[in-house]
């Protein structure tokens, strides 16, 4: 028999509840959908990028790929528009509300053609050619992403960064669902081999003489085991990939020293994002516990702070940075964060603030596991998100009815267990 759920889990639970409430309406589907060619709008930027990915085509050409697993990694050469920043808030993905979106109001696509492998040098070569000093960033995303997610998101990174970067995004099979945690790790582990031969590419690629990693949440597991495979074959990781940058880590912490003992002392210069004052932390440190993960520790504490002295291990601090939404959840991706990043990248400086063990804990997403009680909790994870994100609040009905009548049963009967709390947290929509 399994053991009673403790109050915090009740907690959590309920909060699923009470955001499973019918929402507003989430946006269209087939976003992606090049639009038909007008005059550009006055204002308004473009974002190049070159999109590999592990995930299987769609047969929808405004979807371009879903979340199941591909049998060979695909290349497709992307353009996006976004709009004048005079109508934007740095840092934010405005998405259409309709199709066709307006270049004027939403982020569009522009092109999407599909790209062979042996022309990838082809595509670097003409991003060198439009001054990006040869300088590559690779943007490996992390749970719960559907493929115009971390197009449109990675676009966004890039345009308000300000860098001079030619742009790869690594996109891998992600069922975009709060449900679907399982099969999402185990997706990044069906990647690992695509993104070790996307970075070895680009690593040998003439055209390209630097390269950064900016890897979110789940995403960081799959980064690291790509790199300590790579150096693994080849005794090390390419002197091409300079920075890797780890937001919101969601790896087991003794896997990861495992990970940066592999790479060797030549490895890329590393970095940690830190925030003290992430409030959708609380909900999945209730959930699951002092389980140690990578996202979670306290930079402060022994024996991190040590370790992350000895390892070399920057670490970024954005405590004081505003968040973009009400939880400070999103900060890797802020407008001040990522000019941050651009300026730095820029100027060949540390990611680094040069300020070790700063921060209460790291900007992180929870792990997971596949009991009933466990995907309950995935749900739970993923509530502080559904606070601010539409598309993710109108799903919920149907990631509740697909867990069953016994769960909903659990949850229902948490309300009055935890009705505090939840008015707490809802009252920051």
């Amino acid at each position: 028999m399994s053991e009673p759920i403790n109050k915090p889990l009740r907690a959590a639970l309920a909060v699923l509840l009470v955001l499973s409430l019918p929402a507003c309406a989430g946006r269209p589907t087939g976003v992606l959908l090049p639009i038909a060619a007008v005059e550009p709008v006055p204002g308004t930027s473009r974002v190049d990028m070159l999109v590999a990915t592990t995930r299987k085509s769609a047969t929808d050409r405004g979807v371009l790929f879903s979340g199941e697993r591909g049998d060979a990694v695909a290349y497709t050469d992307l353009a996006v528009s976004i709009p004048p920043d005079a109508t934007r808030q740095p840092g934010t993905v405005q998405w259409p509300k309709s199709l066709p979106g307006n270049p004027a109001t939403d982020f569009v696509a522009l092109r999407a053609e599909p790209v062979d492998r042996s022309r990838v040098a082809a595509w670097t070569g003409r991003a060198a050619k439009r001054g990006t000093k040869r300088h590559v960033l690779v943007f490996v995303h992390g749970f719960n992403n559907k493929f115009e997610d971390a197009v449109f998101r990675f676009a966004q990174i890039v345009h308000d960064s300000g860098a001079e970067v030619a742009p790869v995004l690594f996109t891998w099979p992600s069922k975009g669902s709060v449900l679907a945690y399982g099969y999402d790790r185990e997706s990044t582990n069906f990647s690992r081999n695509g993104l070790e031969t996307l970075l070895r590419d680009l690593a040998k690629d003439p055209n390209v003489g630097e390269v950064t990693v900016l890897a979110h949440s789940m995403g960081n597991w799959l980064t690291l085991e790509s790199l300590r495979q790579m150096a693994i074959r080849d005794k090390r990781v390419a002197p091409k990939i300079r920075n890797v940058i780890l937001a919101a880590p969601d790896v087991d912490m003794d896997l990861a020293r495992e990970a940066f003992r592999d790479m060797g002392s030549d490895r890329p210069r590393l970095t940690l994002m830190v925030s003290g004052d992430d409030q959708a932390l609380a909900v999945s440190r209730l959930v699951w516990g002092d389980s140690v993960r990578l996202g979670a520790i306290d930079p402060n504490a022994e024996p991190y702070k040590t370790e992350l002295e000895r390892q070399n291990i920057g670490v970024l601090n954005l405590s004081t940075v505003k968040g973009d939404d009400a939880l400070n959840h999103g900060k890797f991706a802020s407008g001040e964060v990522v000019a941050l990043l651009g300026r730095r990248l820029a100027d060949g400086q540390p990611i680094s603030d040069g300020q070790m063990g700063i921060g209460d804990r790291l900007v992180s997403t929870a792990a997971g596991a596949a009991s009933t009680v466990a995907t309950g909790a995935a749900l739970a994870v993923a509530a502080p998100v559904a606070l601010v994100d539409p598309q993710t609040r109108e799903t919920y009905g149907e990631h509740l009815s697909n867990v069953g009548s016994g769960f909903r049963a659990t949850v229902g009967s948490t309300v009055d267990l935890a009705g505090a709390p939840v008015r707490a947290v809802t009252g920051s929509r």
